[in-house]
């Protein structure tokens, strides 16, 4: 199966359908599978006394309240299908994570492939017992989470409907933007053994390094936000890539993946064949020999062309006497010998 890759757009549109679509443009342009939204009510995900992160107090005006900042960037019900229609017509999926149970329920109804937990609502009892009622394939976003954590919210889902082989569980880190020193890729591949299902990388870092390590360490979907301009002002465009860099990851991506395939049996394969007798070498004579003599080390020297006798023959070729007279610098065959 082919690596998932999500364009996370997030709340990126800053509010504002055109720029949303211009979002797709660029994520369709990209070939990314999906291109994700977020589905919110302010008043159902924010109390209105509720703090700004860092990270959004530094992108956003600092007097505001971290309610007013979500009011500004919701999309309606009317916003989400003009956009699902829009994506079809440009050839990308569309996604979205729902942050409250009405929001939750207004996705389900649209009847999407693909059900997107964010982080913030994985010890959320009441959203994944909704989701567990589902058959339709989950992705878990795990920043900020212990492995228990991981584990409850698990045994949740599966509950009743959705089964363990349709969960997808993204290792992230929900700091914007995450140092390098605390993405711990290794945690994505202890979640893998821990509980046996498929993992994935959701990115908060600067650039594209850590995905495309992700995918060749096997995740199979990767998640990165994503913006039309980081100067602009809202909470995660500082944090994502602009569409020529989204572009270079997915890129970069494909080619990670298909490093990555094979049957992992070590042997010549049919593009480097042609090279083989071209770089390799093979056993010349580094002075005249008489009929007779007894071949020694000393008397031999490898030199490319590859399609003559092995170097690696040299011990089985000592002691063995010539039924010719040689000069330097001949390329040797087994024919040069005397038989026994």
């Amino acid at each position: 199966m082919s690596v998932i890759i999500i364009a996370e757009a997030g709340v990126n549109h800053n509010g504002d359908i055109e720029l949303a679509k211009k979002l797709i443009d660029a994520a369709s342009d990209a070939h990314a599978d999906y291109i994700k939204f977020q589905t919110f009510k302010a008043k159902d995900l924010a109390s209105k006394d509720a703090e700004k992160s860092e990270y959004q107090k530094l992108n956003t005006k600092n007097n505001d309240t971290q309610y007013n900042m979500l009011k500004s960037l919701e999309l309606n019900k009317a916003d989400h299908k003009k956009l699902i229609h829009y994506c079809n017509s440009k050839n990308i999926k569309f996604l979205s994570s729902a942050f409250d149970l009405d929001s939750l329920d207004f996705l389900l109804s649209l009847k999407s492939k693909l059900i997107k937990i964010p982080s913030g609502e994985i010890d959320n009892y009441c959203y994944l017992e909704k989701i567990s009622h589902q058959k339709t394939p989950v992705i878990l976003s795990t920043g900020m989470s212990t492995m228990n954590e991981i584990e409850s919210a698990i045994k949740i889902l599966t509950s009743n409907k959705l089964s363990i082989n349709d969960i997808t569980v993204l290792h992230c880190n929900t700091e914007y933007p995450t140092p390098m020193n605390d993405v711990n890729l290794k945690a994505m591949l202890r979640i893998k053994e821990h509980f046996n299902v498929s993992v994935g990388y959701s990115d908060h870092t600067l650039g594209i390094e850590v995905p495309i390590a992700a995918v060749a360490l096997g995740a199979q979907v990767i998640e990165k936000h994503f913006t039309m301009d980081r100067s602009l002002e809202g909470p995660d465009h500082a944090c994502s890539l602009e569409p020529l860099e989204l572009k270079n990851m997915v890129n970069a991506v494909r080619n990670i993946e298909i490093a990555c395939s094979g049957d992992g049996i070590k042997q010549p394969t049919a593009s480097e064949i042609k090279n083989k007798s071209i770089v390799r070498k093979s056993l010349y004579l580094n002075k005249n020999i008489k009929k007779g003599t007894k071949l020694a080390q000393n008397m031999l020297t490898a030199l490319r062309p590859g399609d003559g006798i092995s170097p690696i023959e040299t011990p089985n070729l000592i002691g063995k006497k010539l039924n010719k007279d040689l000069k330097v610098n001949t390329k040797i065959t087994y024919e040069d010998f005397e038989e026994k």
